[in-house]
């Protein structure tokens, strides 16, 4: 059974950080990209960041570009996702998500390409 557990969603200032992680177990984490995702209430979700199984290859949404930062420990099955000068608009339930990869470097923003999802965290920026 694939597992993805996301963890270290919370309440969080405008302007402050948040650290996600994602923990996988039930695949071979390493042959999978890995992205996050987000919803937010009444709204559609919408991606945030994907990492190639690699790392080397990384994608950004442009509402989070160097603001965000997504990560990934092949040896720990985790990925993680780094947000900074966090934004009102950042408030929705995050997602980690993996999609099976033939080559080390494939990623994608698709939600369709993606095979396996967790069960969210809540973020929540208050002004």
């Amino acid at each position: 059974q694939v597992l993805l557990v996301e963890s270290g969603g919370g309440l969080v200032q405008a302007g402050g950080s948040l650290r996600l992680s994602c923990a996988a177990s039930g695949l071979t984490f390493s042959s999978h990209a890995m992205g996050w995702f987000r919803q937010a209430p009444g709204k559609e979700r919408e991606f945030v960041a994907a990492i190639s199984r690699n790392g080397y290859r990384i994608y950004y949404a442009d509402s989070v570009k160097g603001r965000f930062t997504i990560s990934r420990d092949n040896a720990k099955n985790t990925v993680y996702l780094q947000m900074n000068s966090l934004k009102l608009e950042d408030t929705a339930n995050y997602y980690c998500a993996a999609a099976f990869a033939l080559g080390g470097s494939y990623y994608t923003s698709r939600d369709v390409d993606y095979n396996y999802w967790g069960q969210g965290t809540q973020v929540t920026v208050s002004s």
